[in-house]
């Protein structure tokens, strides 16, 4: 399985409850933080709802 890194490039300020709570799903704490995880489409849908706060880089 393919792993991607997932950087939170936006602030979640000012963002809906359920985007923060996909942020904190996804393990993202801060703004510049980034993780790895596999590419399950559990974990692309949940980077599909916040892409707009987030890049997403294939390792």
């Amino acid at each position: 399985m393919a792993k991607i890194r997932i950087t939170q490039v936006k602030s979640r300020i000012g963002k809906p409850e359920n985007q923060k709570r996909t942020l904190d799903a996804l393990g993202i704490r801060k703004l510049n933080h980034s993780v790895e995880h596999e590419a399950t489409p559990q974990i692309l849908g949940m980077v599909n709802k916040i892409k707009h706060l987030v890049k997403v880089e294939n390792i």
